[in-house]
């Protein structure tokens, strides 16, 4: 029997939900490739209004998709921001270890 999570959400976060549980749906699943793209894209324009919310990482812990969304939406500017310092870090080093050797040939 699956579990229910109960979440209080102010209602300017609805639409990130509604669309984070469609995402959320659709994970493994073979879908269009271009409805896939028109939700992510929905979903972005949706996180970035509403990306200062003070509920939006405790909504974001719920829906992983929806957090790797966000968090690839920051990564240029703030880096891995969801993920614990330690994985970040050593997600970093190793992306420059890899980019070193393939420069070197």
């Amino acid at each position: 029997m699956p579990s229910v999570v109960k979440l209080a959400v102010p209602t300017e976060l609805m639409p990130v939900v509604r669309l984070a549980q469609l995402l959320q749906g659709l994970e493994g699943r073979l879908v269009d490739a271009h409805q896939y793209r028109v939700l992510v894209q929905k979903l972005t324009a949706a996180l970035d209004e509403h990306q200062r919310h003070e509920a939006l990482p405790g909504l974001l812990d719920h829906f992983p998709a929806a957090a790797e969304v966000y968090e690839n939406l920051q990564y240029g500017h703030a880096g891995l921001v969801r993920a614990p310092l330690e994985v970040s870090l050593t997600s970093e080093l190793a992306t420059r270890s890899l980019l070193e050797r393939v420069q070197r040939g």
